[in-house]
């Protein structure tokens, strides 16, 4: 391949985006068979097929999958550039690209983030919530500057990155007025037989809940796993189970949900971390990211530890 076809590979990129050639027509302006043969021109001349037909349906192939996420970056420069050349004035924006693990509660992700938007000259900043794995390997790639995550990155993964502790916090449990009548008594004993909204398993807390429940001889009643902290919120609040917060949004949770709390423990902890490619933090917003969670959002925490060390 000598060179590559820039117009074939905008074809490929909106077909996959659309999920099918009819569509993809129609937002080209051209017929499906001009969009088919083009496509099928661009497969022959790559040597690979890009999709699968699945039914009726066109599945990407590992080859497809691969090209899509180039695709994805120079079509999305592309519109970049365009922006900027309407207006040049936008270009002095730099951006600060942010992964959040979808382990993270969001409302903690916005009180990590807001201190980089309170900057002299703040940066524009593009959040991109995802798996940890899938984060860090677009970390590594310069893909992104910055992944917030519920747990340092794992011995399993092979990235040169660095660690950065930003704060951890006890957890706190809640559950509606009409559910925490039904279960009375003295925490943590309250918790046993009763209805369990657990954090995904990809969620660090998860096992340390689960050891903590082993360790107080309490066995809840699991009525849902979420990977989504919202999502667990939603359940919790209409009743259908208990479920566990960070009680550095303690007060958030329990007026945005209308739930009371069962109680807290600082048996459990949940950290959270900054993961960078360099050792020392440099970048204006990481910094102001780093700075906020250690004087203001965790502060409590941190000085509830320092004065039991008393």
């Amino acid at each position: 391949m000598s060179s590559l076809n820039y117009k074939h590979l905008h074809y490929f990129w909106t077909v996959a985006k659309a999920g099918g050639v009819a569509r993809a027509s129609e937002n080209l302006h051209l017929t499906p068979q001009t969009v088919s043969g083009q496509l099928s021109l661009f497969e022959d001349v790559l040597g690979y097929k890009l999709f699968t037909r699945v039914g009726r349906r066109l599945e990407l192939s590992d080859a497809g999958r691969v090209l899509l996420g180039y695709a994805d970056e120079i079509f999305t420069l592309g519109e970049e550039l365009e922006g900027v050349m309407r207006d040049p004035m936008e270009s002095r924006m730099p951006k600060f690209k942010v992964g959040v693990s979808d382990a993270v509660p969001k409302s903690i992700a916005y009180r990590l983030l807001e201190p980089a938007v309170r900057l002299p000259e703040p940066p524009c900043i593009v959040c991109r919530e995802g798996k940890l794995a899938g984060l860090l390997a677009d970390l590594a790639v310069h893909r992104l500057d910055l992944v917030i995550a519920d747990s340092p990155i794992p011995p399993t993964v092979s990235i040169k990155g660095f660690s950065h502790l930003l704060g951890e916090s006890d957890m706190t449990f809640f559950a509606t007025a009409q559910l925490a009548r039904k279960h009375k008594g003295a925490f943590p004993h309250c918790l046993e037989g009763a209805p369990m909204l657990l954090p995904g398993e990809d969620a660090a807390v998860r096992p340390r809940l689960m050891q903590w429940f082993e360790k107080q001889r309490i066995h809840p009643r699991i009525v849902g796993e979420f990977d989504d902290g919202a999502l667990v919120k939603a359940f919790g609040q209409v009743g259908i189970g208990m479920f566990v917060a960070p009680s550095v949004i303690a007060e958030e949770v329990r007026l945005q949900c209308g739930v009371v709390v069962i109680g807290h423990t600082g048996a459990v902890t949940e950290q959270f971390y900054a993961i960078s490619v360099e050792r020392r933090l440099s970048h204006s917003a990481v910094v102001a990211i780093s700075s906020g969670a250690r004087q203001e959002l965790f502060r409590q925490r941190t000085r509830r530890k320092h004065d039991s060390r008393q």
